[in-house]
């Protein structure tokens, strides 16, 4: 069912992978995606963005998403308009998609026309190590 021909995770040693992390903007995102993910072990290796750090200001994710980014996880649990707009960018980008949703909830079967990939995850401890293997993956 999903595009077996989707870009393979590369980049280059001698920088931070940049990994964009998308979500709704209706869920905890601070407490359930951006600090397990920054004490996690991933940010060592890589730039995490997280778009609603700085409510303050707008980030401009598909300029990001064009000229920066190697890898996007989207958080699908929920449905997002503007969610699904940046999954089109970075389809239309060609950028790897790893979507990732809470155990019990239903992401929209859209996502499976972007995504090179989907997990179930059932906590944090889990969603770290679901991104933790696709980030193994480019290192082979």
């Amino acid at each position: 069912m999903f595009n077996n021909l989707s870009p393979k995770i590369t980049w280059n040693h001698n920088k931070y992978m940049n990994v964009y992390v998308g979500h709704s903007s209706s869920i905890n995102f601070e407490d359930r995606v951006y600090r397990p993910l920054e004490k996690s072990k991933i940010s060592d290796r890589c730039n995490l963005v997280f778009p609603h750090k700085d409510d303050k200001q707008i980030f401009d994710s598909k300029r990001f998403l064009r000229e920066e980014c190697d890898l996007f996880v989207a958080e699908v649990s929920e449905a997002s308009t503007g969610l699904g707009i940046e999954l089109g960018w970075a389809d239309m980008f060609e950028v790897p998609v790893l979507a990732v949703y809470r155990e019990k909830s239903e992401y929209s079967n859209s996502i499976k026309a972007v995504a090179d990939e989907i997990k179930a995850y059932s906590g944090t401890d889990e969603l770290i190590n679901i991104i933790e293997n696709k980030l193994r993956e480019g290192d082979n």
